[in-house]
């Protein structure tokens, strides 16, 4: 179910004390799920996000050892420049092709992918920031949070985001106006 709540610009605060966004996160990994944040800033604002912004963002938290942006292979020109920006941001980029079924539906999700990263590196960090609004990955951050004790931070947009999600992560941060590109 989506969220219908209008979010202040703060950050939620779930389970911990709410802290600045320079607070040392330590060790950051980070999972973009790229197709999700693409259509969601895209349907609530007609823009997009600024993935170098948030780079700089979470640069200042602490130190982040794993970048991972999940995303769709259509072979296109405009998606390969796309791509190679966020591979010189800092982002490894993981592919997987688009595929047309025969009744004209598309699959491509990376659910499965990302959830097998996440729980492969958060043993090894501090913090996991999730970018992504999907309420499949509730479950997925409670057990890493129980299981390893990483901070979980969830970037969303707000009326788009699960609260699911939004509620189970330690921070949540809706994605406004402050982290999209200017439009024209």
């Amino acid at each position: 179910m989506m969220s219908s709540r209008n979010t202040a610009s703060q950050p939620h605060n779930g389970n911990h004390t709410d802290k600045t966004m320079q607070d040392d996160c330590g060790k950051i990994a980070v999972f973009v799920d790229v197709q999700n944040i693409y259509y969601t800033t895209r349907q609530r604002y007609q823009r997009q996000f600024d993935y170098r912004l948030f780079w700089q963002r979470i640069n200042q938290q602490g130190t982040v050892v794993t970048a991972l942006a999940y995303a769709i292979d259509r072979a296109d020109t405009q998606q390969q420049k796309f791509q190679s920006a966020l591979r010189h941001i800092g982002f490894d980029v993981k592919l997987k092709p688009f595929i047309q079924r025969s009744d004209g539906s598309a699959k491509g999700d990376w659910d499965v992918g990302i959830t097998i990263d996440i729980i492969e590196t958060a043993p090894h960090v501090d913090t996991v920031i999730l970018l992504s609004g999907d309420g499949d990955f509730a479950l997925l951050l409670s057990h890493i949070k129980n299981k390893y004790q990483v901070r979980t931070q969830v970037y969303g947009v707000p009326s788009l985001t699960a609260d699911s999600l939004a509620g189970v992560c330690d921070r949540f941060f809706p994605i406004e106006e402050g982290l999209l590109l200017c439009s024209g």
